[in-house]
């Protein structure tokens, strides 16, 4: 529908930038070393096979650590916070003068559009970098302590992989410790370029260390006797048996779960502003976002008006290319996502809700999944109580203040929620009764490396970014 309403020309971002290796090593003390296994990683938009990658088994997991605790103990724990941050500032530099080969390598690794990685990912990582080289010498006055943990395992997720990346590590490098890190094994080609980056950047070896593998290889992360302190980020069921191997322990344990987000959308509000904060809330980065506006609750007497409005503004996004600047709905990462999308929003059709997709001619090739709204969505529905995780917005409606909040709480999740009213009174009056870890008025999906984020309930515990990112890597 879109190509009826605008003609664009093709604009794709040149592939040229980014040199992509047949195979990839992990990076343990500073030096890539092979396995012996691996597995391929595929650019989700055609279902090449990218590279081969190590997979990371018991001893490769235990070099790493050995690797890290001895940087800890030797070189990073007892360096200066003013030394540490001078390594921070440098690689941050580096982001900066590689973004463009960055931001191109996370599309086709990842499918995300390349107007999403080039203006938000990679000014975000950027800026996390900065952010924690300028925290790494007044720890003091974090409140917070300034004794670092030790070795932090961390996990990350596919959806963002190079910004959660740096939510991890410049955090726990400015307090001093040493990190392993495993990306998920369908996006680990940015990791192991800013392994390239650290080398760059004359980090000392074994400060950063990535694992790379799949579920086998988390496990044996978080289950490792070295390692001082888990961070991870995904689903909420990942989080949940990460949580009871690791109780007993003694490690420090952060989770960053998964999310169903509220748009609230009140009759007052102003409405074109309102649809562009809910088109951005679910469908930026294919709604594959933990915070994501997967609930759009309206006032009844709205409901009916914004809706045309949003199935108008639906009508003009363009789904394809992921390296083509004019995309703005890029491919699902996998196959396996797509499928559990597929299957949440049969259910949703099974028990009654009303499907809209946008019409739209998807490739032959790649994992794609149209922008997608379910109106006449009852709370009982699995499409307004499960973590979708891909472009499918539930809608929902209320009469007064008092049910908004009442629908918005009525889930497992705890992790954002959006206010749209032009009463300031009202704004903070929600905000106080909504249980979620980030409330947004009049936007959404805003984010500074200065602001904390993290969740309630089933979406976890402990915050990232600003000063209370620290508390995660200093032990008082």
């Amino acid at each position: 529908m879109s190509d009826e309403l605008f003609e664009y020309a093709p604009a794709p971002e040149s592939r040229s930038v980014v040199r992509i290796e047949d195979s990839y090593g992990l990076f343990i003390d500073g030096e890539f070393v092979s396995a012996k296994q691996t597995f391929p990683t595929i650019d989700p938009a055609t279902e090449e096979v990218l590279a081969e990658v190590s997979e990371a088994g018991a001893e490769e997991v235990d070099l790493a650590v050995d690797a890290a605790r001895t940087a800890f103990e030797r070189v990073w724990g007892p360096m200066p916070g003013r030394e540490r941050a001078k390594y921070l500032y440098r690689i941050a530099r580096i982001i900066q003068e590689r973004s463009r080969e960055l931001a191109v390598l996370e599309s086709i690794d990842n499918g995300k559009p390349i107007r999403e990685t080039r203006d938000f990912d990679l000014p975000q990582v950027a800026a996390h970098f900065f952010h924690y080289a300028g925290w790494a010498d007044k720890l003091e006055h974090a409140g917070y302590g300034t004794t670092p943990i030790g070795v932090a395992g961390q996990i990350i997720p596919w959806n963002f992989p190079l910004l959660m990346l740096a939510w991890k590590i410049a955090p726990a490098l400015a307090c001093g410790n040493t990190v392993v890190l495993k990306p998920a094994e369908t996006t680990p080609l940015t990791a192991l370029a800013f392994a390239e980056i650290c080398r760059q950047a004359d980090l000392p070896p074994g400060v950063v260390n990535i694992v790379t593998g799949g579920p086998e290889t988390g496990r044996l992360l978080v289950e490792h006797p070295g390692v001082d302190k888990i961070a991870f980020t995904g689903s909420t069921e990942v989080g949940r048996r990460i949580a009871r191997a690791v109780a007993g322990t003694g490690k420090r344990l952060g989770l960053e779960l998964g999310g169903k987000g509220a748009n609230i959308v009140f009759d007052d509000a102003p409405l074109d502003q309102a649809v562009e904060g809910v088109v951005n809330s679910i469908f930026f980065n294919q709604g594959q976002v933990c915070c994501a506006g997967s609930r759009l609750l309206v006032q009844e007497s709205v409901a009916e008006e914004l809706l045309t409005r949003l199935k108008e503004r639906m009508a003009t996004l363009r789904v394809g290319d992921p390296l083509d600047k004019n995309t703005d709905v890029g491919a699902i990462n996998s196959a396996v996502q797509l499928a559990t999308i597929g299957e949440l929003v049969a259910s949703g059709e099974a028990e009654g809700a009303e499907r809209w997709s946008l019409e739209c001619e998807l490739p032959e090739r790649g994992f794609w999944f149209a922008p997608t709204i379910f109106t006449g969505v009852a709370q009982s529905h699995r499409v307004a109580r499960e973590e979708i995780f891909g472009p499918v917005l539930s809608v929902l409606t209320f009469r007064t203040p008092a049910e908004a909040v009442e629908k918005a709480n009525n889930t497992p999740y705890g992790l954002s929620a959006g206010v749209w009213t032009e009463k300031g009174s009202r704004i903070l009056s929600m905000a106080q009764k909504l249980r979620a870890g980030v409330v947004w008025a009049n936007t959404f999906n805003q984010f500074d490396p200065a602001s904390p984020f993290g969740g309630y309930k089933e979406s976890g515990f402990g915050r990232e970014g600003g000063r209370h990112g620290l508390e995660a890597y200093l032990a008082r």
